[in-house]
C-alpha cells in the first residue's frame, strides 16, 4: 500500500510539472488565410485556448470581445460566436462573408483564464489576418490590444524557410526584451517532439521589441509575446497576477 501511495504521489508531480511546462496559447484559426476570386467568399474562424502543439484544449469561456477591422471599420462579431465542443471542453467558431478586397484583421479578447498549476491568470489578446481578392493593405495595422505583436513580415502568403519578424507593443510602445513563446498548430498530433523543449520555441526580442523567427514547417504557427499586467485579478479573497500576451498566427506553404 505504501509503494503504491508512494507511486501515485511521483504520477501526481509528474503531472504537475507537465502542466506548469505548457506553452497557452489563445487561437484564431480561418478556414483560409487568402481569398481569391475563385474562392468561397464565407470563411470560418476557430477560437480556441490550448496547448496547440500538443492538441490539448482547455475550457474557453465566451470571449468578452470579438471583431474585426477593415480599414478604417471596426466590427463586434461576438454575437455571432457559436459554442462547439472539443474534447469535452469550449471552443468558438463564427462565419464571416469576405466582401470587399483588403486585409481583414480578426481578433479577440478572452475572459481571464485562472492556471491553477501557476497560480495566476492569463489573458492572451490573439490575432489573425486573412487577405482577400489581391489588395494587399492593412495587415500592419495596429488594432490597440494592451500587448499587440505588430507584424514588421507580411503575416501570408509565407513559403517554409522564410523569416517571420514582429515588434511587440505594450500600450503601443515597444516592449525591450520581450520574451515570445512560439508553436505549431499540431493537427492530429502527427509531429513527436523527441524532448520537452522542441514544444515550445523561446525567443527573446531586442532593446526595440523586434523578434525573428524562421519558419522551419507547413501549417500554422502561433507566436505569443509575453508580459505581467500591472494589475492583479482577486480569487477567493486573494490577489493573484495576470499574464497578459499577444498572439498573432501565421500560416506557411511548402514550395513545391
Amino acid at each position: 500500500m505504501r509503494k503504491f501511495l508512494s507511486f501515485l504521489f511521483s504520477i501526481l508531480i509528474i503531472l504537475f510539472f507537465t502542466t506548469l511546462a505548457n506553452a497557452h496559447f489563445g487561437v484564431i484559426l480561418p478556414s483560409d488565410d487568402i481569398i481569391e476570386e475563385k474562392d468561397l467568399k464565407r470563411i470560418t474562424l476557430k477560437i480556441y485556448f490550448m496547448h496547440p502543439f500538443e492538441q490539448q484544449w482547455l475550457n474557453m469561456k465566451k470571449p468578452k470581445a470579438f471583431g474585426v477591422i477593415f480599414g478604417e471599420e471596426k466590427k463586434d462579431l461576438s454575437d455571432a460566436l457559436v459554442n462547439k465542443k472539443i474534447k469535452g471542453q469550449n471552443t468558438w467558431e463564427v462565419s464571416f462573408s469576405i466582401k470587399r478586397p483588403g486585409d481583414y484583421l480578426f481578433y479577440f479578447e478572452p475572459e481571464p483564464y485562472w492556471e491553477p498549476a501557476e497560480e495566476k491568470f492569463i489573458i492572451h489578446y490573439t490575432k489573425v489576418v486573412v487577405q482577400a481578392l489581391g489588395k494587399q493593405e492593412g495587415w500592419d495595422k495596429e488594432i490597440g490590444l494592451p500587448i499587440e505583436i505588430v507584424p514588421l513580415t507580411r503575416p501570408y502568403g509565407l513559403w517554409v524557410g522564410n523569416v517571420f519578424q514582429g515588434v511587440v507593443k505594450v500600450n503601443g510602445k515597444p516592449l525591450p526584451y520581450a520574451e515570445v513563446e512560439i508553436e505549431y498548430f499540431n493537427e492530429g498530433g502527427k509531429i513527436k517532439a523527441p524532448k520537452e523543449p522542441y514544444i515550445t520555441q523561446v525567443i527573446k526580442a531586442d532593446i526595440n521589441g523586434v523578434f525573428t523567427y524562421a519558419i522551419p514547417k507547413a501549417g500554422w504557427w502561433g507566436f505569443a509575446a509575453l508580459a505581467e499586467a500591472p494589475y492583479k485579478i482577486k480569487k477567493d479573497g486573494k490577489d493573484y497576477p495576470v499574464e497578459i500576451g499577444g498572439v498573432i498566427w501565421v500560416k506557411a506553404r511548402e514550395i513545391k
